[in-house]
């Protein structure tokens, strides 16, 4: 069974492909391997990354060139996006780049009776699908399909740039870097300012061979069954813009009764989401609900990895509690939790969280996130708005729909850039319209 289905609309496809070409390091670069480590490998069997930049103005000729003339230029530095997946003698998982075989695959499309406000707006369209690429493409085909596939698509007053980078090579930090990295060469730079560091075995020097399964298909059936499966929900993804008044306001009021160490705008706004959310589900008193947030580790491994640490170096920590106490209770015993599943997840965590995953690798299931999940990835801090190719600054960003769920949840820097917070969820369908009307959760009350 694939990702659940994101409710569609009804009608013909509105978007045609009329080129495709690969893109290839400028440079001969002549055969690289860059092995994955224990913080890529239990996300083989997610599914491709997948983010909509949304642009006015620009002219679509010109843009396309430019973005493809770009991307010659910043792969030689980013050259595992340009590799495949491959195996080592051991069958240890990798990135094989060898000039022959390499590229990235980009298509130009057009959409001419599609404008930036249908795509940008809040509640999710189903044209998004043929926008972004590699819908429901598992991390798992890297074997053999592109790491990174790139549509770039004319609209009535815009472009989008629709990008899916296998998640099994790099993290949320990594995506965004290479990002501001084209955009940086795209403007006129002739050299980055900030490389990426290829050295995954720095991070962590352990070799695991996994049994992987032959296929999307049969990852997921083998889950079903097991009966860890259960029959896919009808969801619904919505954008919430919190002003930066409001986020202001969220973590003013959860700090307004403490005596200890202040809660984070993180903390502040997480146990915001995750009491709404849970009250929109109506949960029992004795329901469970867990919290999950994918953290970011470069500063938290010993040695601390510089930021530009290029793969993944992220790992999911939850905490748990019933959905009575966390609504019963003020918000501070919700942030309290938080921060301390936060705080302790230090060097020494980090390390017996790999040790145990090497001592037992389990292939994980992207909606593998506890029961009632609320599940925090992305982050705020991520200068998406900042991703200017030499056309302007993006006029919206979000998510595709590939590794959404019940209780998924993305958060973006406000809206054109500014300190508010775009959150980005996706929900029940029934639990999504009680949480619409939720005026505590909007902050207008």
């Amino acid at each position: 069974m694939a990702p659940a289905e994101l409710g569609k609309e009804e009608g013909v496809a509105k978007v045609k492909v009329i080129n495709k070409t690969n893109v290839v390091p400028n440079k001969q670069l002549g055969k690289k391997e860059c092995h994955l480590v224990t913080f890529d490998l239990p996300y083989v069997t997610f599914y491709y990354n997948q983010k909509l930049l949304l642009y006015k103005g620009a002219d679509f000729e010109d843009a396309v060139a430019k973005l493809k003339e770009g991307l010659g230029v910043v792969l030689e530095e980013f050259y595992p996006l340009a590799g495949k997946l491959g195996k080592d003698e051991e069958g240890v998982l990798m990135v094989e780049y060898e000039d022959e075989n390499a590229g990235v695959e980009v298509a130009e499309a057009v959409a001419d009776d599609v404008d930036i406000a249908e795509l940008a707006k809040e509640d999710a369209s189903s044209i998004l699908q043929q926008i972004i690429p590699c819908t429901n493409v598992m991390n798992l085909e890297g074997l053999h399909r592109p790491l990174l596939a790139v549509q770039i698509t004319k609209l009535k007053d815009g472009l989008a740039i629709g990008c899916a980078f296998n998640h099994a090579i790099l993290d949320g930090n990594s995506t965004w870097h290479f990002m501001s990295s084209w955009a940086e060469i795209c403007r006129g730079s002739t050299t980055i300012s900030v490389p990426p560091f290829h050295d995954r075995a720095k991070a962590r020097n352990t070799r695991v061979k996994l049994d992987l399964p032959e296929s999307a298909e049969a990852h997921e059936k083998s889950i079903e069954s097991n009966g860890e499966a259960k029959p896919a929900p009808r969801l619904r993804e919505k954008i919430f813009r919190f002003s930066e008044t409001a986020v202001s306001k969220i973590k003013s009021e959860v700090n307004s009764n403490i005596t200890t160490k202040t809660f984070t705008t993180f903390q502040s706004l997480g146990v915001h989401l995750w009491r709404c959310v849970s009250r929109a589900r109506q949960l029992k008193n004795e329901d469970y609900t867990v919290f999950a947030v994918f953290m970011d580790c470069r500063k938290r491994v010993d040695p601390p990895m510089p930021n530009s640490y290029f793969g993944n170096l992220i790992q999911a920590v939850f905490t748990v509690t019933a959905a009575g106490l966390l609504l019963a209770n003020p918000p501070e015993f919700g942030a309290t939790m938080l921060q301390n599943v936060i705080e302790s997840h230090d060097a020494k965590a980090i390390n017996k969280r790999s040790e145990d995953w090497e001592s037992a690798p389990k292939l994980f299931r992207y909606s593998d996130a506890g029961i009632n999940p609320v599940a925090i990835g992305s982050s705020p801090r991520f200068r998406v708005y900042d991703v200017d190719f030499g056309f302007g600054k993006p006029e919206a960003v979000r998510s595709g729909s590939n590794n959404k769920f019940d209780g998924m949840v993305y958060l973006y820097q406000g809206l054109g850039g500014g300190k508010g917070i775009d959150v980005e969820i996706t929900l029940e369908a029934e639990a999504m319209e009680r949480l619409e009307k939720d005026k505590a959760f909007l902050m207008e009350v």
